[in-house]
Order: C-alpha cells, then sequence, then structure tokens
C-alpha cells in the first residue's frame, strides 16, 4: 500500500505498518479496523463531516472500515485518546463522589 506509512491503532495504540490499512485489515492486538476515520490524520470532529480534508467523500460510520482515498494513518493519537477516555472517567467519577 503505498502512500501510507506507520502508524498505531486508533482503539489499543498497537503499532501498525504500512501493510496494516488494507480495506478488510485488522488489528492483530484488538481486532479492530484499521482503515477508519478514527485512525487518519485527517480526522477532526470539529470540521464538517470530521474530516479536515474538504475533497473527501463524507464517511458516516467512522470506526468501520472505508474506501477513502485520502486516508492516512495516524501515529500516535490511539494510545492517548484511549488513555484521555479513562483519565476524563476518572475525573468525572472523582467530581461526583459522593462524601
Amino acid at each position: 500500500m503505498s502512500g501510507h506509512g506507520e502508524g498505531q491503532c486508533w482503539h489499543c495504540g498497537n503499532v501498525l505498518s504500512s501493510l496494516d490499512y488494507g480495506r478488510g485489515d485488522t488489528c492483530s492486538q484488538c481486532g479492530r479496523d484499521t482503515r477508519v476515520c478514527q485512525g487518519c490524520v485527517f480526522y477532526d470532529r470539529s470540521s464538517n463531516n470530521e474530516c479536515k480534508e474538504p475533497q473527501a467523500d463524507r464517511v458516516v460510520e467512522k470506526e468501520r472500515s472505508n474506501f477513502c482515498d485520502y486516508f492516512k494513518p495516524k501515529s500516535g493519537g490511539a494510545q492517548s485518546s484511549a488513555a484521555s477516555r479513562d483519565t476524563l472517567k476518572a475525573a468525572a467519577e472523582a467530581l461526583f463522589k459522593k462524601k
């Protein structure tokens, strides 16, 4: 797959090679699809259609494999998003904890 570099699984942070981003490929660690919007450098929840690439077609399911020609793997973001989710949950629990 030319044009795709190494990255990390968007869900678990497992290191992936450029060969791990085919349409039907999944992460060997968590089994999630790898070629997904959430694992792309252009994914941005605040942008139109949640994508910073203005020419990309709209993709509804951001955690499912797709055919986007603009896909570029995100590196380093997966582990931090999972960690930040856990951090936010812990902060919310601490905030609403009964005294």
